[in-house]
């Protein structure tokens, strides 16, 4: 099995459809159904079951990914530890940042470094911050950018730290805020108890103090943009990390502050693993991403 073939059986098995395996490998279905026919020869056993809605593996085919994804991270792994032989700058670079990180922050730090390092690649796997941690325990990215103070014992970066704002279309008055509908965020179930927790909790602290009445909330949304762009049509107020308003959008803004003059804060970090940094292309990225996050602005 070459890594073309091992590649083949991953896709099969995530896709279970032949045509779109085939298209993940840039090759037609005939050439992927004929070298599925050579690799079932080869091992004399059925690797799949086709069926009207594509194909699933059989038990034989199972255990061949298996197979086929355990050589896989071990070459992947060998071709590091060799270019790290020669500590060059290049190879490979798998990353892991939440989705408002890559919007909002990462590109510019990606196109500064591959200026300055041509021969590095990308592998970039946005999405929540949980799926994010889970990817660096299982060892599927080098270094995984995420929201709030995950538990981590290697290396750990703070990259940012960001305001919780109300946002509203006009100044408000803290005493009216109970009578205002309110667009509340509310995390997806699939982001996990420590992600939608930390937010809520902030903010439900803060309300504690100011405030003797529940919000009158008029709806709930997974998605800060989703709250601002309520806000921008007049339908309530939110309350957002800062770092999703900008100028442009002018809307009226007030940090979140406790009895105590202690701002509300929301944390970036950046993690990874102590076998990762070993790696050239690693340590200089994670010393990059740093610099660039200190500099002005945060780029």
């Amino acid at each position: 099995m070459d890594e073309k073939d091992c590649l083949m059986l991953i896709y099969i098995e995530e896709e279970s459809s032949l045509a779109r395996a085939a298209d993940r490998l840039y090759i037609t279905q005939p050439a992927l159904t004929y070298r599925l026919n050579q690799l079932e020869k080869s091992f004399g056993v059925p690797v799949i079951v086709r069926g009207v809605k594509g194909g699933r593996l059989t038990p034989e085919g199972e255990r061949l990914t298996e197979y086929a994804k355990r050589h896989l991270a071990e070459l992947a792994a060998l071709r590091e530890a060799v270019v790290h032989l020669r500590n060059e700058v290049r190879g490979t670079l798998r990353l892991g940042i939440s989705s408002y990180f890559g919007l909002y922050k990462l590109p510019p730090i990606l196109k500064t470094f591959k200026d300055s390092y041509p021969d590095v690649q990308f592998s970039v796997t946005c999405g929540l911050s949980s799926e994010i941690y889970t990817m660096l325990q299982n060892d599927e990215v080098h270094a995984g950018v995420v929201r709030n103070d995950y538990p981590w014992a290697e290396g750990k970066d703070i990259l940012q730290q960001e305001s919780v704002c109300v946002i509203s279309t006009e100044p408000v008055e803290l005493d009216k805020l109970p009578s205002l509908p309110m667009i509340r965020y509310k995390a997806p179930k699939m982001a996990g108890a420590l992600y939608s927790s930390s937010f809520s909790e902030a903010v439900q602290a803060w309300w504690n103090e100011k405030q003797d009445k529940p919000p009158l909330i008029s709806m709930e949304v997974d998605s800060y943009e989703t709250c601002k762009e309520m806000v921008r049509h007049g339908l309530g107020y939110s309350i957002v990390p800062r770092i999703f308003v900008s100028p442009a959008d002018r809307l009226y803004t007030m940090d979140l502050v406790m009895d105590n003059g202690e701002p509300i804060l929301r944390s970036t970090w950046m993690l990874y693993k102590n076998k990762s940094i070993q790696l050239a292309v690693v340590s200089r990225f994670v010393q990059w991403m740093k610099q660039a996050m200190a500099g002005p602005g945060g780029i």
